[in-house]
């Protein structure tokens, strides 16, 4: 066994979502030895949504003297950084923020993404994601740029890239994972310069690129004063926060999925070849080890829950709606901005079929919805070739409800594994680990830990398979979901 899979070995992951900086040092055996975290705040004004860079770097230096407070520095043996995909800011020479970060899901770049579609779309189209978001980081890039010229000097980053440049002192590379939505080869692995250039993005602005795993550096004295992080410790290239989320469930092997169940729905899996899709709703990042790992973000998901039954008690709830045994289904949209996986659908609206009667009801028929768009969601992916027989693992806020869980293997007619710590933070201390000898699958299986499976009822799943397929049917009336998607569904009920 390598030594950085021994209880002795510590390795930090870091993580910086939306509402929180989070630090988790974990052992090579999987246990977590420290863990704290600290909140940010952001700024929000119609399709615009800031934060503070310098935020990002004080919660998380003091989020890491927490977590290892009672660490000895001895046994600190690497770092990585997760961060939100497609947050940027432009930074000075030496590494100053001249701009708020601009955040994932900033839509202030609608008009630049047209130009960006136009002018790399034969390249966007390679990649199998076939046009950008205005939400995506080289959209928003031409938007800053747009303002006002840059200094000379000045430099692109991701939002983990500020972090990397202050726990190294310098500018360190950044890895693919986070440069994928600023527009990254990641088949040729380079930029595309003939586009960018053709957009007007200046030579010098974008960092250099590695792939996730990569030893980038090693902690300056400055940050080891800051974070408690131990000087000399390797800074490992890391990945956005839901590939770090799959790492730190250990799907990893070909065909094996997590779907993480949060205010929305997202499915990150392992393929050994790119999944492209003509529609562009799923699109790959690429693996540590080469895999491709193809995703999609639902606007469905846990969010109806807060959004229909504000102030409620979730379990008792839950409790009333299981012993209901409705099969009333509601389309589980989340706002009002339409849907985006497993069909993208700006216009779309939620519905409920089968006229639950009473709040007990209702709320099931929301817990069912959501299973039955996850299992579209895989059924979309088998669709376009992903391979999706693997093991599922569930994780995110939803998969703590216990009887949601279950309902959700049922109408997937598939066993899934739930385990016991699926963070981001986590995924990142299980990648860090990588610069300390272990191969990435060795230490997802020695680190990640499943605290349950759970297996369908056959019986069951038969019994709401047609109110899976009545939800599919009813998709395709509104004009939603694509006949050859429904029909691939209805192929696989048969099976």
């Amino acid at each position: 066994m390598s030594d950085a899979l021994s209880p002795d070995a510590v390795h930090l992951g870091l993580d910086l979502g939306t509402q929180s900086a989070r630090a988790v040092a974990v052992d090579g055996t999987g246990r977590v030895v420290g863990a704290a975290s600290r909140p940010l705040t952001g700024r929000r004004d119609g399709p615009r949504h800031e934060q503070d860079p310098e935020q990002w770097w004080s919660a998380l230096s003091a989020a890491c003297r927490e977590a290892l407070a009672g660490v000895e520095a001895g046994r600190v043996r690497d770092v990585a950084v997760d961060a939100t995909s497609g947050t940027v800011l432009l930074a000075a020479a030496d590494g100053t923020p001249l701009t708020p970060g601009l955040m994932y899901d900033d839509g202030r770049a609608a008009a630049c993404a047209d130009r960006v579609n136009t002018v790399g779309a034969e390249v966007w189209e390679r990649l199998g994601y076939r046009s950008m978001q205005p939400s995506w980081a080289l959209p928003k890039l031409l938007w800053l740029l747009g303002r006002e010229r840059p200094p000379t000097g000045a430099r692109l980053l991701h939002q983990a890239d500020l972090v990397t440049w202050r726990l190294a002192g310098r500018q360190v590379a950044s890895d693919a994972s986070h440069a994928l939505k600023t527009g990254y080869d990641l088949l040729a692995e380079r930029w595309p310069d003939h586009e960018l250039s053709a957009l007007g993005v200046p030579a010098g602005l974008l960092p250099e690129v590695v792939r996730p795993g990569t030893v980038l550096g090693d902690v300056c004295a400055e940050a080891a004063a800051a974070t408690g992080v131990p000087a000399g410790t390797p800074i490992v290239a890391g990945m956005t926060d839901g590939c770090a989320a799959q790492i730190g469930a250990g799907a990893l092997a070909p065909g094996a999925w997590n779907s993480v169940l949060g205010t929305t729905l997202v499915l990150k899996g392992v393929s050994p070849h790119p999944v492209r899709d003509p529609a562009g709703v799923v699109y790959c990042h690429r693996g540590p080890e080469g895999t491709w790992l193809p995703g999609g973000a639902s606007s469905s998901g846990a969010g109806v829950l807060t959004r229909r039954f504000p102030g409620a008690d979730p379990r008792a709830l839950t409790a009333e709606a299981a012993a209901t045994g409705s099969t009333a289904v509601t389309y589980p949209l989340v706002g009002d901005g339409g849907e985006r996986f497993p069909f993208r659908a700006p216009r779309a609206t939620a519905f409920t079929l089968g006229g639950p009667a009473g709040r007990a009801e209702e709320f099931h028929a929301c817990l069912l919805g959501v299973a039955c768009l996850e299992r579209l969601c895989f059924d979309y992916l088998d669709h376009l070739g992903a391979p999706v027989t693997g093991p599922l693992r569930l994780t995110g806020g939803g998969a703590r409800n216990p009887y949601w869980s279950r309902l959700r293997a049922d109408v997937l007619g598939r066993p899934v594994q739930l385990p016991e710590q699926a963070e981001s933070a986590v995924g990142m201390a299980v990648l860090a680990a990588t610069a300390s000898g272990a191969a990435l699958k060795d230490a997802a299986a020695a680190m990640v830990r499943i605290r349950e499976e759970l297996h369908p009822d056959p019986a069951r799943t038969q019994r709401l398979l047609p109110v899976y397929l009545r939800f599919v049917d009813e998709l395709v009336r509104r004009g939603l979901l694509d006949e050859q998607v429904a029909a691939h569904a209805h192929g696989k009920a048969r099976t």
